[in-house]
């Protein structure tokens, strides 16, 4: 059960139909991209709260813009270069599609953890300690991927994904 004060942080986000866009999204095969943001917000929100920072809503903010892309990456089947795939670039387009639509909630600290999520593959490091949170708290989410080895492969670009 999620506490209120972290429902009433977040439901202008959720409510939103661009938001709600992503419960289509495929993230990481059955899950939805509105249904990974939200448990990487909430265990990032939670972590922020257990060492008693002063930022917990920016941390459930990011946690929950993190992943705000505009399109789904998992039926896309066009040839891109290495670096312009979709790990390397949706990070930054989420922070552009986090200061259109919510750009009441947007501020340096919660870009930082949009755009750094993916560490190290963005290359620069985390600047803040919620930026830390939210990647962490991404990659520990992104975990259920191994309930499904077959899969693994399309996410670390071995193999190529069906058409």
């Amino acid at each position: 059960m999620k506490p209120k004060e972290y429902e009433e942080l977040i439901k202008n986000i959720i409510q939103h139909p661009e938001f709600q866009k992503r419960k289509e999204y495929m993230h990481h095969e059955n899950e939805s991209v509105y249904d990974h943001s939200l448990k990487v917000s909430f265990l990032a929100y939670r972590i922020a709260k257990f060492l008693h920072l002063k930022n917990s809503r920016d941390i459930a903010i990011g946690g929950l813009l993190h992943d705000f892309y505009d399109k789904p990456w998992q039926g896309r089947t066009e040839k891109t270069k290495f670096f312009k795939q979709h790990g390397f670039v949706h990070a930054r387009e989420a922070s552009k599609n986090a200061y259109r639509y919510f750009p009441e909630y947007m501020n340096p600290k919660v870009n930082d953890m949009i755009i750094k999520h993916m560490f190290p593959l963005n290359i620069k490091p985390p600047r803040y300690l919620g930026s830390w949170i939210v990647n962490i708290s991404d990659d520990l989410v992104s975990l259920n991927i191994f309930k499904h080895p077959t899969a693994l492969p399309k996410y670390i670009g071995i193999k190529k994904r069906k058409k």
